[in-house]
This record gives structure tokens, sequence and C-alpha cells, in this order.
């Protein structure tokens, strides 16, 4: 591919804490507590540069030791990050998730105010590099003058949108663009929210109907990941349910970023709509294993051991 990925959000310091004997509220818990790096917009970018993508990150951190760190990991899985503003008025933004016993998440907390660095004018100074770009994703952490104007970009150049709403509660920001999107990656709250209707609960077929409904909304694919870490997905031609091929869950944390990044990559490398969303099936089963956010070791190999056929 001669032309670099465009990915547009939060660069984060991920610090994940699960509990070695349940979860008592109300006290303190003995845990396993992690830190490690994180943002959907940085893994995405992560992932795709450990696939073999020449990934640009646009994003912000404060100028401060975590930002620092944060950059140099992200540096030494492959990622541009020239267009990252390193902020010495601002604190690198966070993210703090609380696990169950199992690995997956019981209740989380972000801080992404840094992202408010990322405006209008930024991203319009560095239109080129919506020009040049062969596929571009944001997700949900920027504000909503700026998503705006990268949709704005990513349309005036006809370049393949892509999005994360990256929480439920960043979800709303998405619903105005989602006929100009090629690909959406939601979990089945997300998607609820995408879609402007309560939470049917969680159902892999619920989650088909509404998956229907954001494609009648234009969305060209949709792809829905499940409680089960089973993927829902609709798009044009076919509609269907892969089922989760993990053998264990360490950590839930990152894996719905690994399945943006994947079929972003399977779609650059013109594999079909099916093969490209299975590519983001194994993608999950292996960052489930994992305590990382991002797999360290990931590869296309990889992913292809994994394949569900």
């Amino acid at each position: 591919m001669s032309e670099h990925v465009l990915v547009i959000g939060a660069t984060l310091l991920d610090t994940k804490g699960k509990p070695v004997a349940g979860l008592e509220p109300g006290t303190s818990n003995p845990a396993v507590i992690r830190s490690s790096r994180g943002g959907t917009a940085r893994n995405v970018a992560e992932n795709l540069a450990r696939l073999g993508a020449e990934a640009v990150l646009i994003s912000a951190v404060g100028d401060d030791p975590t930002g620092r760190q944060l950059l140099i990991q992200t540096a030494e899985a492959g990622v541009n990050l020239d267009y990252v503003q390193m902020l010495p008025d601002r604190v690198t933004g966070s993210y703090i998730a609380l696990l169950e016993a199992d690995g997956l998440l019981s209740v989380a907390l972000d801080d992404v105010r840094v992202m408010e660095a990322i405006t209008p004018d930024f991203l319009n100074r560095n239109r080129s590099l919506f020009r040049d770009a062969s596929m571009v994703m944001f997700d949900g952490s920027l504000t909503e003058p700026a998503m705006k104007t990268a949709v704005r970009l990513a349309r005036e150049y006809r370049v393949p949108l892509c999005a994360d709403p990256a929480s439920a509660r960043l979800a709303y920001k998405l619903r105005p663009y989602l006929g100009d999107l090629t690909l959406v990656v939601p979990n089945q709250v997300e998607e609820a929210e995408l879609c402007g209707v309560d939470f049917p609960g969680y159902d892999p077929t619920d989650s088909l109907t509404l998956a229907r409904r954001l494609l009648a909304m234009g969305i060209e694919m949709v792809v829905v990941t499940l409680s089960d870490f089973g993927l829902d997905y609709a798009t044009a031609d076919e509609i269907g349910y892969i089922p989760p091929s993990h053998t264990k869950i360490v950590d839930s944390t990152g894996t719905g970023d690994a399945v943006t990044a994947a079929i972003m990559f399977g779609l650059l490398n013109n594999l079909s709509a099916i093969e490209a969303i299975r590519l983001g099936a194994a993608a999950a089963a292996v960052t489930l294993q994992t305590a990382e956010t991002v797999v360290p070791d990931l590869s296309l190999d990889m992913l292809y051991e994994h394949l569900i056929v």
C-alpha cells in the first residue's frame, strides 16, 4: 500500500483493575492492576501498523511523563506521530477500567479533554493528510466541530471513512454522519445509541435488527462486537453472526479496536467484506487472550491462524 491510513482520536493511558476474588462494593478489593498504552484511535493505529499498514495518527497528549512514554511506545510500533500535538498546558488523557473477575468490563472512566486541541483549524491546515489517505478512521473523542470537519474533508477527497464510537456516551456525535461511513464498529450498547433507541439487551437477534437499521441509514458495513465477543455484521450483500473462537478471556480491553483495525486492513488489501470481517473476528480472539490492550506481537500470520472458516 503506497498511501497511508489516517487515524484521528484519543491517545490515553489505560489503567485496568481485575479483582482476584470478586468485587465487593463500598470497600477496597484485592486486585491485579496494570497500566498500558490505550485510546481507541491510538490502539487502531498501532494494530494497523503491526499488521503492516502505514498508519498516521492525529492526536494530542500533555507534555508530561505519561504523554512522552505513550508516544515512545506508539512510535516503536511503527505509527507515524508527526501530527500528534504535545501540549505543555494540558494533561495526557486517561482511561480507568474496573474489570469483573472473568475479565469483562464492569465500569470505566475516561478523560479525553486534551482532545479539544484537535480543532477544525488544525485539521484544515493538515488537509493534505486526508487528500493522500487510502482510508480515514476517527473515534468519538473528537469534539463535535472537529468531527464535522474530519467528515467534510474525507467527503471532499472521496476517501473511505470508518468510525468507532469509543463509548456509548459519545456515540451520539456520530449520528449526523452515519450516511458518510464505510464502516462502523460499535458494541451493542453503542449500536443502540447510534440508532437513537433504548438498549434492548444483549441479544444477537436484536443486534442484527439494529445493524439492518444502520445499514438503511447509509453505512456500507456494520460490525457489532457482542457480549460473548462474537460478531454480528451487516453489509449490502450479507447479514450474519460469527461465533467467538477464544478459549478464555484474559482482558477484554481493546478488543473492538483490534476488530476495527483488522477489518480496515482487510479492506485496504482488497479482501471481500466477509473476509475482512472474519479477519476482525480473529483479531478479537487473539486480543482477548492477552493482558495487553494491543497484542504486542500481532501479525497477519497470527490472524490467519485464528481465522474462523
